[in-house]
């Protein structure tokens, strides 16, 4: 009986007749066979692209026996539950091919009920595996969804971006404004990719002398300098099989950047002092506030090096272009305080929110959290209105913020009279055109201008 859907086992025996009599038993329960006769066919079958669920795999094979099998499925990172199978009844050898990653083992001569009993607990154990994962990416994409507020497209494009190249192992540059949510899109892309059981490193290049970025990027043996009294990994191997986030790229000194870009390019990294290099699988996200196109046309940054990092670039928007997302966000920061501080939530007012949208907001989101903790602190009411606000959201607009442009403040003026005068009228143009001494023609381009319903 066989199924579309049936889970593959391959059978990896050096005797025609062990896998002729294994293939009658398994097809039987309606499992779909693959057969090799020794460990090198059956890394064959292993990496080719259709997938083997379950492997049953003799000790004792000429070429390549089954411990040398299961060493060469950890080396090459193979997924597979291996079953091994021996003629001999060697405990001990069982043993030691369960410590190389078996899951189980099975003596020969067997009868075939206990290969199928052995597969069917392999099987269960592998479903609740994929369940396993399959639980925790969801609760991932949840954590993320409520750790980056938005419900404008600015964000929402920015996020589909995210879970395109999530499971990817390219570098991503992400790029934005000091305050925009940098290292919450990396720790996104690590928590919905592949990698996301293994570890996320992260480390500001800024924030260390260049003298020790090198050991702390690769690490050092000891006495490879003064006070190197002992060895150190470095944070490309701690972040082995995983995601290292280096924020502040652009701040990376110009002598380290070509062992960065070695580092990608080969996946080896060499810790200061040390002859060989170590080879090292991990995927690199990078970000920055700078424009790392006028870096390199300055010559403080390498092309080669940018090039490789912008395999995709993520560019997060200002929080001045996105206000729809402002009200969210704000609601969010005076839950997590109030929650903090054991009060209730007090409610955003109209005339508060609409203020906090006409802040220019040039730190951005983290610079909204603070208006929002500066505001918990002095108003104790459950409702905040404009008065409750710091006074620099209060005392600047938008416009003398960000400059001092004649044209911008006459096209605010002429808005508002046009929404006034549509408002007065209610929503006849004609008679709106005559109270602002312009023609229809005129009204009706300027509504266009200023998107006006």
């Amino acid at each position: 009986m066989k199924t579309t859907d049936a889970r593959a086992v391959l059978v990896i025996d050096d005797e025609d007749s062990m896998r002729h009599m294994l293939r009658m038993v398994l097809e039987k329960q309606g499992y779909r066979v693959v057969e090799a006769s020794n460990g090198h066919e059956g890394l064959t079958v292993l990496e080719a692209s259709e997938p083997v669920d379950l492997v049953l795999c003799d000790i004792r094979m000429p070429q390549m026996d089954g411990m040398a099998f299961l060493g060469e499925c950890a080396k090459r990172k193979l997924a597979a539950t291996v079953i091994v199978m021996s003629a001999y009844g060697a405990i001990d050898t069982a043993i030691e091919c369960m410590k190389l990653g078996a899951y189980d083992y099975i003596s020969k001569p067997f009868k075939p009920d206990e290969v199928v009993l052995t597969l069917k607990k392999a099987e269960e154990r592998l479903r609740l595996q994929q369940e396993n994962i399959r639980l925790k990416s969801e609760l991932g994409r949840s954590r993320n969804s409520e750790e980056i507020i938005f419900t404008g497209p600015g964000m929402a494009r920015v996020l589909d971006l995210v879970d395109t190249v999530a499971d990817s192992s390219s570098p991503v540059l992400i790029t934005g404004e000091t305050g925009t949510g940098k290292e919450l899109i990396a720790r996104a892309l690590h928590r919905q990719g592949c990698r996301r059981e293994k570890p996320f490193v992260a480390v500001n290049c800024g924030a260390i002398s260049s003298g020790l970025l090198e050991s702390e990027l690769f690490g050092h043996v000891k006495g490879a300098f003064t006070g190197a009294d002992r060895e150190r990994q470095g944070l490309f191997s701690a972040a082995d099989g995983g995601v290292l986030f280096l924020d502040e790229i652009g701040e990376l000194p110009l002598d380290l950047q070509p062992k960065l870009l070695r580092a990608l390019q080969e996946g080896e990294v060499r810790r200061v002092g040390e002859t060989r290099p170590r080879k090292v699988d991990v995927r690199v996200l990078v970000a920055t506030a700078r424009d790392l196109r006028e870096e390199v046309d300055a010559g403080r940054f390498r092309d080669d090096l940018y090039y490789r990092l912008a395999v995709v670039e993520i560019d997060i928007p200002p929080l001045r272009d996105r206000s729809e997302d402002i009200k969210p966000l704000a609601e969010r920061f005076l839950a997590q305080i109030a929650d903090r501080e054991g009060r209730a939530v007090p409610r955003l007012l109209p005339d508060a929110l609409e203020t906090l949208q006409e802040h220019p907001w040039h730190g951005n989101v983290r610079e909204l959290k603070n208006f929002i903790e500066k505001t918990m602190i002095f108003c104790r009411e459950n409702e905040i209105d404009r008065a409750s606000l710091p006074w620099e959201a209060r005392r600047k607009s938008r416009e003398t913020m960000e400059s001092f442009s004649l044209k911008a403040a006459i096209s605010r003026i002429e808005r508002e009279y046009i929404e006034k005068a549509l408002k007065t009228t209610g929503g006849n143009r004609t008679h709106a055109a005559r109270l602002l001494d312009i023609s229809l023609r005129a009204l009706i381009y300027k509504i266009k201008e200023y998107h006006l319903s």
